[in-house]
């Protein structure tokens, strides 16, 4: 507006209403309308019939109960999931459960236990028949994160890494003892280095590598070493009982002190004696030998069954019953030895964690489908916080496809058809991916187009989404468009799936601060149509469709202002400059002079 004489201006006073053609949020506009997204209860409460009525008057389709906390949901009695049933039938109203975030790998500090793990499998178990409670004619979506309070490997940003680098601090789990241990880079130095002040560098990868080789090079040698003290009595003592080998094979002396000679005794007592140790070597060997089998990869075992055929042709040919098992037994160990038979004890623990929690979930699910059939809850794996075990998209990508293959190996085993198998897994087990959790992989150093990448590796499996902010560092719970979560090109990549899954928005950062539904909040960041016909006005649009130039203060300037200042346009509203007639008294008030 032009300035006017001594400084003035309407906009000192006004400073315009909202224009609807630039709205100032609008994250999305993909046509999201109000009925793709849905609520969440309040996780303090066990009262879920009152907290479903409550979120209903918000117009909301899709309500999640959260029993996250393991107390509150076993806190909920049976009847409240009967009448939330019953509500959401009246009102036409989706419900999800989102269940006890809790650890399901039978992980913890102190390390692996698999009485942990059983007792997790039985509760995801009872949570996913509880459920149906909520939804008995339908396949109610029930959400787990995918591990909890884990402590997670911390991975180098993508534009960091090197070749071979992944890992800015590697945690390992010791497969047989489940005791974990954190790798992280290091400098050494050793004789001959070129730069000893600089030292040589070794990645977590590699100390893992290491850590692997050299605990089975130590077992192998202690063998070895106790090997060569058996080998070091028969020797010394062969030459005098040799002329009496063939009798003590066949068994003809059973009785030392039948020997004549004192040396000949004293060299048979050492040799038996040998034989005992031999017997402990071989205990000592086939235990390793099992190790190796029951770690080791596809292609390990079929050499360990190579190498076993192999000891047992030896053992066939050496038919000596001390020496020539002796000799075989050298062989046999020697080979063990060899890098191609060394097993991966020490593992990262999102491969570890990954193949116990699949167990849990494939188990669990096919528990509720031999109860429920085709009616059977669907069960959906979340990423957790960045910074806990199998937060990123590729892990919980990876935990999704190995718990429909412990899905599938027991529904074949009960009776169904690879093919039906396979199609029950892929309905029944799916991903909820967090828009809000990944987006916290920031702290470490990620890039917003790193975060969008691990989106992308999720979206095939995605069966259930959840919305909420942050800036990347804690995890707040925000609505949609206040943080700096990426979600217009996470949504790209999530496709048709994304589309079509529920989107629960979870904000309880915002009910606990600012105690009012987030709901409108996030419909004006997404840009969602406010009618149904999926066109404009949008949401983000609203403000302008509503706003008048008052604004709710009534009228801010005297009419007689507008005859003095205005156009002078007798046509125009008072409030766009129009004459006011008949106005009397005084020029800036409109009162009668006194």
């Amino acid at each position: 507006m032009a300035e006017i004489k001594r400084g003035y201006r309407i906009s000192d006073i006004y400073q315009g209403g909202y224009s609807s053609l630039a709205p100032s949020q609008n994250i999305y506009s993909g046509y999201l309308t109000a009925g793709n997204f849905g609520m969440t209860t309040d996780p303090r409460s066990a009262n879920i019939l009152q907290e479903v009525s409550t979120k209903l008057s918000s117009g909301v389709k899709h309500i999640e109960v959260e029993g996250v906390s393991p107390e509150i949901f076993d806190s909920i009695p049976t009847q409240q999931l009967k009448e939330v049933n019953r509500l959401s039938k009246l009102t036409g109203v989706d419900v999800s459960l989102h269940g006890p975030v809790m650890d399901v790998s039978g992980i913890s500090q102190q390390g692996f236990s698999e009485t942990d793990r059983e007792n997790a499998e039985r509760r995801v178990e009872n949570v996913l028949l509880r459920s149906h409670e909520l939804n008995p004619e339908g396949n109610i979506p029930v959400n787990f994160h995918s591990a909890e309070g884990i402590p997670g490997s911390q991975f180098l940003p993508p534009s960091k890494r090197k070749e071979g680098e992944k890992y800015r601090k590697l945690i390992v789990v010791n497969r047989e003892t489940g005791k974990l241990a954190p790798l992280e880079p290091e400098v050494e130095h050793y004789p001959g280095m070129k730069e000893l002040e600089k030292g040589g560098y070794r990645t977590p990868e590699k100390r893992r590598e290491n850590l692997n080789e050299t605990e089975w090079n130590n077992s192998i040698s202690h063998v070895i070493f106790s090997k060569d003290r058996v080998d070091q009595i028969l020797e010394e003592n062969r030459v005098f009982i040799e002329p009496l080998l063939q009798d003590i094979y066949a068994g003809r002396i059973e009785d030392i002190n039948s020997i004549k000679s004192p040396t000949a005794q004293q060299a048979l007592r050492r040799v038996r004696l040998a034989q005992d140790y031999l017997d402990e070597v071989y205990k000592q060997v086939n235990a390793l030998f099992s190790k190796a089998y029951e770690f080791g990869t596809e292609e390990q075992k079929n050499e360990l069954k190579k190498l076993s055929e192999s000891f047992k042709k030896d053992l066939e040919e050496n038919k000596d019953p001390i020496y020539g098992q002796s000799k075989a037994m050298d062989n046999f160990i020697h080979k063990l030895k060899e890098p191609v038979y060394t097993p991966e004890m020490y593992v990262p623990i999102e491969k570890f964690a990954t193949e116990k929690s699949s167990e849990t979930f494939g188990n669990a699910a096919w528990e509720a489908y031999k109860k429920y059939k085709n009616k059977s809850p669907i069960l959906t794996i979340e990423n957790p916080p960045a910074g806990f075990a199998l937060s990123t998209g590729e892990d919980v990508r990876n935990i999704v496809e190995e718990s429909r293959k412990q899905f599938m190996e027991k529904a074949v085993a009960g009776g169904l058809s690879e093919g039906e198998a396979r199609k029950q897994a892929e309905k029944l087990i799916g991903a909820t991916w967090d828009v809000g959790h990944i987006n916290m992989l920031r702290k470490f150093g990620y890039k917003e187009e790193d975060i969008i990448k691990e989106t992308e590796k999720i979206a095939p499996l995605l069966k259930h989404v959840h919305l909420s902010d942050n800036f990347g560092f804690e995890h707040t719970e925000l609505p949609m468009g206040m943080g700096n979560v990426p979600l217009k090109e996470m949504m790209k990549k999530l496709g048709e799936k994304g589309y079509e899954a529920r989107k629960i928005i979870e904000a309880a950062s915002w009910w606990q601060h600012w105690k009012t539904p987030p709901f409108e909040e996030t419909l004006e960041a997404i840009g969602s149509p406010v009618y149904s016909m999926e066109m404009a006005p949008y949401w983000s649009q609203a403000t302008g469709l509503y706003q008048g130039y008052f604004s709710g203060f009534g009228q801010m300037l005297p009419q007689i202002n507008y005859e003095t200042f205005g156009a002078g346009f007798s046509r125009l509203p008072a409030e766009l400059g129009g004459q006011v007639q008949g106005a009397q008294g005084s020029r800036m008030s409109g009162r009668p002079m006194e």
